[in-house]
């Protein structure tokens, strides 16, 4: 959990994707939930939209997240074969906490699309962070059920899309840094 010795700075510093396949409980209780929800609502939002609803999908609804996968990928792809119907299963009961975050556009707004979608991502980004910041790991996943409209209608509406799955847990092992960019590969002075 959260040590007095972290700085916000070296939280941000730390944080890293864990993988929701090597998540194990516990997971955020139903007070730590709401915390992490409350921080991922704080991102800049131009024009005060919430252009995003977060759906939480409770450990006990796993199941019936996996049929729904199943019965979509079947729809899409009649001739899919075990091992990829094995695979929605095993996305639907990864981690111990699931978030689905939807992007949900004001399109009456004269906000342009454009920096909603720029503030869904910052939402999910805070609720990886707010997760780190409990002492918790996420991962965002997207893959096919981000994109199947069966399954962004179990989840929102037709106006919606499905900007990711974020699993929450604990680690089952330590987790590993990876490679980041080199700064000077990714950041330059404006030179007008």
């Amino acid at each position: 959990m959260f040590n007095d010795t972290h700085t916000p700075l070296s939280l941000l510093l730390s944080r890293r994707s864990g993988k929701p396949r090597d998540m194990v409980a516990p997971g955020p209780d139903a007070e730590q939930m709401a915390t992490i929800l409350s921080a991922a609502s704080r991102v800049p939002d131009h024009g005060k939209l919430a252009p995003w609803r977060f759906v939480t999908v409770a450990t006990d609804q796993r199941d019936t997240l996996a049929d729904l996968l199943v019965t979509a990928y079947r729809a899409e792809k009649p001739e899919a074969g075990k091992l990829e119907l094995d695979a929605m299963v095993q996305f639907a009961q990864q981690a111990p906490a699931l978030v689905v975050v939807l992007s949900s556009p004001v399109s009456s707004s004269k906000i342009p699309l454009w920096e909603q979608e720029l503030s869904v991502g910052a939402a999910c980004m805070q609720l990886l962070n707010a997760a780190h910041a409990l002492g918790f790991v996420g991962g965002w996943l997207t893959g096919w059920p981000t994109y199947s409209n069966h399954v962004r209608d179990a989840f929102g509406g037709v106006d919606e899309r499905i900007a990711g799955f974020i699993f929450i847990g604990s680690p089952s092992k330590a987790l590993e840094e990876r490679p980041r960019p080199n700064l000077s590969d990714v950041v330059r002075a404006w030179q007008p």
